[in-house]
């Protein structure tokens, strides 16, 4: 069987541990999720009022969009990738702009059908969105800005309010 080079360790185990825990029956037929690994997938920061903008007064009008995507790469590898996208004006300028795709690897054995959907559109972004609202953080005070600290997301209430509105008038959903 072919596997994956980031398959050699998951949950901070060797494939050795992993097979000594499912000898043991600890984690053998129990549904597991461990994070493989959270990455940068693409980063675009702009600044096109640069230097003027600094001269202008105002607040900043922030206005922040984010998408969630899932895909599966494996038997027991999926990825979730958060996207998020920031655009500040100030007095109808646009100060800068934030495109972040964040993406986390997930190693998920013995997990039903039925609860795969909820964890990676619930529960897998808000276990990376720490991660990627340093990032943007960083990228917005490294263009010249305080640092945006985006106020935390209840992925997994979003994800029933679409599950529950996709139920009502019965079209299907995309992602978050």
């Amino acid at each position: 069987m072919n596997r994956p080079f980031f398959k050699k360790k998951v949950f901070g185990m060797s494939e050795q541990d992993l097979a000594g825990t499912a000898a043991n029956g600890t984690a053998n037929g129990q549904p597991t999720v461990g994070l493989i690994s959270q990455y940068v997938k693409d980063l675009s920061f702009e600044n096109p009022g640069a230097p003027g903008i600094f001269q202008l007064q105002g607040q900043p009008q922030i206005d922040v969009q984010f998408n969630i995507g899932a895909a599966q790469l494996g038997d027991e590898v999926h990825e979730m990738v958060l996207k998020i996208e920031v655009k500040a004006t100030v007095e109808g300028q646009v100060a800068y702009v934030v495109d972040l795709s964040y993406g986390g690897l997930f190693a998920i054995q013995n997990v039903p059908a039925e609860h795969l959907q909820p964890f990676m559109l619930g529960e897998a972004p808000r276990l990376v969105f720490p991660f990627a609202r340093r990032v943007i953080a960083d990228a917005v005070r490294d263009g010249g800005y305080p640092p945006l600290m985006l106020d935390p997301i209840d992925f997994a209430a979003l994800y029933m309010q679409q599950i529950q509105a996709q139920g009502e008038d019965g079209q299907p959903i995309g992602n978050a």
